[in-house]
């Protein structure tokens, strides 16, 4: 298929760059067995059923967002340069690999300064990204992160507006506990407390898996031949304790619903072998028209942005025309897109 086949027109005004309040007042498309209702993401209690499963993405945003100095001694005396750096991922040895702005103006074994308790020494530079060691690790690290980061918001919402103090709770999901996402899994910030307590009276359950969503997931595809485009590889983890409570639940006929494309790439990555099976490591899964689905017998996601892979993965959920008509009316209807924005829910099947 063609990258013109998920394309289509977005008003500017319907990118939503801050969340509705509270999470759960959201609107919700409803889209199942080929009807569309409009829905807020509260009436879930009563569209969901007892025995449904919800697949939740329990990573955690770091503020990966940084500026500093790096000082240079020179001719001109001492002088010092603004360094813009957003990290990407951690890697086995302790470094990061991070974008820096600009680029142009570090050197190998220079070092950023941050504040007065976090810098970071650059331990090299390619493929437009940089090396990072910083000076403290574990605790330390996260506690001195927290100080000076900012909320790693997406370009569609950064361009518009800077993070602040408010994204560090709108930009983080209720359940977030393992720390290691540069981006937020967007579909769980439509929940709160009161929300989840009444799907557990109503008989939904929840099961908890891992994806560290990195950057990547808003590079654009550059590739007309969609079989072209190489996916970026994110880690996640799916527990022996979450596959026995995923399969019991689909041996009891009851539906596995991932909020989230995160969740939903995770648990269809761990099915590969036609099985879901215990996960740990990254998956790169690319997920377009035609793709055999294991596990999600449907999801709740945001809107996606145009010619994006999400586009495609809830294309192959739906079909291709029907997610055209899905879309077509969430802007008719002027929901609001992306990562702040509304919800749907995506239904293949009608119950």
């Amino acid at each position: 298929m063609k990258l013109s086949d998920f394309d289509f027109a977005l008003p500017e005004n319907l990118i939503a760059t801050r969340p509705a309040r509270p999470r759960s007042s959201a609107r919700l498309l409803l889209a199942q067995g080929g009807t569309i209702a409009d829905r807020i993401v509260s009436d879930l209690p009563q569209i969901l059923q007892p025995g449904d499963r919800l697949v939740l993405n329990d990573t955690k945003v770091i503020p990966a967002r940084l500026s500093g100095l790096r000082h240079r001694s020179g001719g001109a005396g001492e002088t010092a340069s603004r360094i813009e750096v957003t990290l990407l991922e951690p890697q086995a040895d302790g470094q990061w690999t991070a974008l820096v702005k600009p680029l142009r103006k570090i050197r190998d074994g220079e070092v950023i300064v941050f504040s007065d308790d976090l810098s970071a020494e650059i331990m090299g530079r390619a493929d437009g990204q940089a090396k990072l060691r910083f000076n403290l690790s574990g605790d330390d690290f996260d506690a001195a992160l927290a100080q000076v980061g900012a909320m790693p918001l997406p370009p569609y919402i950064a361009a518009k507006r800077p993070a602040d103090e408010a994204d560090k709770d709108d930009y983080q999901t209720y359940w977030a506990r393992n720390a290691g996402a540069v981006a937020a899994p967007t579909a769980s910030l439509h929940f709160d407390g009161p929300l989840l307590e009444a799907l557990k009276v109503r008989g939904v359950t929840f099961t908890h898996v891992t994806l560290h969503v990195g950057a990547g997931t808003f590079l654009p595809v550059k590739v007309d031949d969609i079989a072209d485009h190489k996916m970026h590889a994110e880690w996640g983890e799916v527990t022996p304790e979450a596959v026995a409570e995923i399969t019991a639940t689909k041996a009891a006929g009851h539906r596995v619903i991932p909020v989230g494309t995160t969740a939903l790439r995770l648990i269809e990555s761990a099915a590969r072998g036609g099985a879901l099976q215990p996960w740990r490591g990254p998956t790169d899964i690319f997920i377009t028209p035609g793709f055999d689905f294991q596990i999600a017998d449907g999801l709740m996601t945001n809107f996606h942005l145009p010619k994006s892979t999400l586009m495609m993965l809830v294309s192959a959920l739906m079909g291709v025309d029907p997610i055209r008509t899905i879309y077509a009316h969430a802007i008719t209807e002027e929901y609001r897109f992306f990562s702040y924005g509304d919800s749907s829910l995506l239904l293949p099947k009608k119950v």
